[in-house]
């Protein structure tokens, strides 16, 4: 329930602005001159926040596409990010946002029109090689759809951007937009997971891995392109099992056929973020277990990365080809 709506003074009038408003008709409304005021300030609890955030609906001036960090990406060159919303709906303890936000309240941008601007000017830079644009970096790309509308938006977009890409990441079971039109060669719906015990654990408010595949079934079935994101892997005593028991499920349910592409990535924070979400979480068992810090960095000891990687490798190379799996740092 949201109980508290922040509106920017610029994006008062704005239609999309009007339209989340009357989904709330119980909510307070609160002008603000910019979302910073209410986002940003120091001394925030984001576990208070978190239990019952608020909106802020504001406009994105500038930095609306950007490029990816190295080793982000499924075999593109050129690959670049968007963030019409920051902060999720859900409360993943390893989620790198509540190290990175001071605020756990929800920011939706409603000038979706500049974000697609900038995508098509940036798709046109170079017509010679496609250009990957990922949705979901800092949210969940379908968890709030039925709020912001902005994938609904976005496809119309990229069915006229044929050498741009489209990935939309989610743990979300929120496909009935996507269910509902044409799929597209140039999308890929993209699920993250993490074994079923690990998820219980670790991804709060997140539909179960069970769900997850019932919407993956739906969309294949429909045609669309999924991909697979194990993504980060975490380290636990049964590990091996756990990991082999979620990709032989996945398989089982799962046409790897029409699986675009699977990646697998790292548990990496950055120190600060870390330290940050350790005094949010002080009794939290992830931040206890084996990690380590090196040039900055907090992650699991080499060894343990390595080992890991290698037992999702070995368990994903029965279902599929190597030329469809990436690590992803």
């Amino acid at each position: 329930m949201i109980r508290n709506i922040y509106v920017e003074e610029q994006v008062r009038d704005h239609p999309r602005t009007q339209i989340i408003l009357e989904r709330y008709p119980a909510a307070s409304v609160i002008d603000c001159n910019h979302y910073g005021e209410v986002f940003n300030p120091n001394s925030q609890s984001f576990q208070l926040q978190k239990q019952s955030p608020s909106l802020i609906l504001a406009n994105k001036n500038a930095g609306r596409v950007m490029e990816t960090p190295a080793g982000y990406g499924v075999g593109g060159q050129r690959n670049f990010y968007f963030s019409h919303m920051y902060n999720c709906l859900y409360d993943c303890r390893y989620c790198f946002l509540q190290g990175m936000y001071r605020s756990a309240h929800y920011v939706i941008f409603v000038n979706y029109e500049d974000f697609f601007a900038d995508i098509e000017s940036t798709s046109a830079e170079d017509s010679h090689q496609p250009s990957w644009f990922f949705s979901g970096y800092d949210c969940d790309s379908l968890a709030m759809e039925p709020v912001t509308g902005f994938i609904a938006a976005a496809l119309p977009v990229f069915a006229r951007l044929p050498e741009a890409r489209l990935e939309i990441r989610t743990k979300s079971t929120q496909v009935r937009e996507l269910l509902a039109m044409p799929p597209m060669e140039n999308c890929v719906v993209a699920f993250s997971f993490t074994p079923d015990e690990i998820s219980r654990a670790l991804e709060h408010k997140v539909p179960s891995v069970e769900k997850r595949i019932r919407a993956i079934e739906k969309l294949q079935l429909h045609g669309w392109r999924v991909g697979l994101r194990l993504d980060p892997l975490i380290y636990c005593d049964d590990y091996s099992l756990q990991y082999q028991r979620l990709i032989d499920l996945l398989f089982s349910r799962v046409q790897a056929d029409q699986v675009h592409s699977v990646s697998v990535g790292e548990f990496r924070l950055p120190r600060d973020f870390f330290r940050k979400m350790v005094r949010i979480y002080p009794r939290e068992k992830l931040f206890a277990g084996p990690l380590e810090q090196v040039d900055g960095m907090v992650s699991y000891p080499e060894s343990i990365e390595a080992s890991l990687r290698q037992c999702v490798l070995t368990a994903l190379r029965e279902h599929v080809a190597d030329e469809r799996i990436f690590l992803c740092a």
